[in-house]
């Protein structure tokens, strides 16, 4: 009997301790073990194929929305922002029209490629010296001070007026009806939204928009419903970006800006536009990679591609110390220069062409040591040659290619979400530097640094993958990391994002933190333990973690054969369809 009783008690102590989702999902991961009868055998599940139009996104709901515009007749962009509105909808800590847009639009009939930024700009309240009055050394990452206007709704009209075949109307009901009647949570999301509670409860508006009873968030499978985001969608529907911007819902977002102490004014608000730019590129093995200029990150996959170019990668192998250390090595010099000169080229003078050249990388990559960590890395001078995100990608039936990314920064932004309006406003201010001297400083009506990046890949003057990676500071990484095992290891679109990956953080940020040391490489469990070695032998801090290395989707076009090639990530509840 004694016995039972101290069975029983340990039991309920294993109970009791039951490890973190994070853990569990470690452990899942460790003792999978499964066999597919097709090579690479250990690869999560198959390519989507399909001959007319594809979508990849994060989310099976929103995806299967993007699709069913496409078979409707619409393209891809008028499928890009039904399927981001949805997502808006479904997963809302990551992205909404409380937050900015990216895209990389290839349109089939011009033949060529257009950039949209669609970030907002500080208040023209915000200023150094108010922070200094509140004794702020840095901007917070929570609350009003971090605010900048949200650019979502003006990338949606400006997108849809330039090469969409749809009203935001059309575009916008399938999310208005979803929202109304509820969905069900979806697992990761249910996570994510779970480690936000605390935040929300804090925020009435918040915690009456997206919690239940304003206590909990809803679990997995649970349906939820987000009635005033389907009142603002529908405003937006009827009368356009005019009523977010110039209109009802600006006059509210300022009412309520006044209201929790924020900087935001009607000024703000009018006098904001998405702007067309032109995408920069690179090229790699052949191929030419394409992502947009500062104030986003894009062109620091770039300079680590140019980096890495003249080494035989693919003799390194996948998941190889080589690799590995040549890839970190990459990284800290790329993140050197985008702390020091990544900022809004409307106000500084950003250095973009000479940073993305290959005479630069060649004077860069001395600072390489193949044998040795770096451990303190400056930025360069370009000038001697004189940042929870979706991401999107569509491809349509004339190869129209969408690469589309948007984010409230941090899971919810800034944790503050007016109830009339149903959304959280993003964050996106905290990566300001209050530095007077950084170029990324904090001046009125700048667009901050920018980490949500989309990209895109050409040859022979022709798109062949359209992808991403979200993810904060991961996703140049990230494309990177993507593009190598493509091209260097010759592996299939889904495989690629499969593959167990590495981040390194510590770098110096574009807020004006300097580096500590050679910074840490996080690995995935995949990561065989002889590399991590090897990697601490040549000076590398490496940890194993869960989590944090990015959402990829992308779709891989075989002009050859007429196909579209879909993957999407393992590590999100998403999926590719096609038709």
């Amino acid at each position: 009997m004694r016995i039972f009783k101290l069975l029983f008690a340990l039991i309920a102590l294993l109970v009791m301790t039951e490890p973190s989702l994070e853990l569990q999902a470690a452990d899942e991961t460790q003792q999978a073990g499964y066999d597919r009868p097709v090579r690479p055998s250990n690869q999560s599940h198959s390519v989507a194929v399909a001959l007319h139009g594809m979508v990849a996104t994060s989310h099976p709901l929103a995806a299967q929305t993007g699709l069913d515009i496409l078979k409707s007749g619409g393209n891809a962009a008028d499928a890009a922002i039904a399927v981001n509105a949805m997502l808006g909808v479904v997963e809302p800590m990551s992205n909404g029209i409380g937050g900015d847009l990216f895209c990389i639009y290839w349109d089939n009939a011009t033949q060529k490629l257009y950039g949209l930024n669609a970030s907002g700009r500080s208040p023209y309240q915000a200023t150094r010296s108010l922070y200094a009055e509140r004794e702020l050394k840095e901007i917070p990452i929570k609350g009003p001070l971090t605010w900048s206007v949200p650019g979502c709704v003006s990338g949606w009209q400006a997108l849809q007026q330039r090469f969409g075949s749809r009203t935001l109307k059309q575009l916008l009901l399938p999310s208005i009806t979803t929202a109304r009647e509820g969905f069900p949570v979806t697992q990761v999301i249910s996570h994510y939204w779970e480690s936000a509670e605390g935040d929300l409860r804090k925020d009435p508006g918040s915690a009456t928009t997206y919690l239940v009873d304003q206590k909990r968030a809803p679990k997995f499978g649970e349906v939820f419903r987000l009635p005033a985001l389907a009142d603002s969608y529908q405003l937006i529907a009827e009368q356009g970006a005019d009523v977010f911007y110039r209109g009802t819902m600006a006059q509210e977002l300022v009412r309520f800006s006044d209201e929790v102490g924020g900087l935001f004014t009607l000024r703000d608000f009018n006098d904001h536009r998405a702007d067309w730019i032109d995408p920069v590129s690179t090229n790699y093995r052949g191929y030419d990679v394409w992502e947009l200029p500062p104030n986003g990150q894009g062109i620091a996959a770039l300079q680590m591609l140019n980096l890495i170019e003249p080494y035989d990668v693919s003799s390194m192998g996948a998941g190889s110390a080589d690799w590995l250390h040549l890839f970190t090595e990459a990284k800290k010099l790329a993140f050197a220069d985008r702390a020091k000169f990544y900022a809004d080229l409307d106000v500084v003078p950003v250095p973009v062409e000479e940073m993305i050249s290959k005479k630069y990388a060649q004077q860069r990559r001395a600072l390489i040591d193949m044998q040795q960590a770096n451990l303190s890395v400056r930025a360069g001078d370009p000038k001697l040659q004189h940042g929870d995100t979706v991401y999107i990608t569509v491809v349509d039936k004339d190869r129209n290619c969408c690469s589309f990314i948007q984010s409230n920064y941090y899971g919810f932004g800034s944790k503050l979400t007016p109830p009339k309006l149903g959304f959280a406003i993003q964050n996106r201010g905290a990566l300001f530097s209050l530095d007077e001297k950084h170029a990324n400083r904090l001046d009125p009506h700048k667009r901050p640094f920018h980490t949500i990046i989309p990209a895109m890949v050409t040859h022979k003057g022709k798109p062949i993958f359209c992808y991403g990676v979200m993810g904060g500071d991961m996703q140049p990484q990230g494309h990177v990391q993507i593009l190598v095992n493509i091209l260097d290891f010759k592996m299939n679109v889904q495989q690629a994002g499969d593959l167990a990956r590495v981040r390194h953080v510590g770098s110096a940020t574009p807020r004006g933190e300097a580096a500590k040391g050679a910074g840490v490489m996080e690995v995935e469990t995949g990561i065989d333990d002889s590399v991590i070695k090897e990697l601490e032998k040549r000076g590398h801090v490496v940890r194993r973690s869960v989590g944090g290395f990015g959402g990829y989707q992308g779709i891989l076009i075989d002009h050859e054969n007429g196909v579209l090639r879909g993957a999407t990530e393992p590590r999100k509840d998403g999926i590719a369809v096609g038709y």
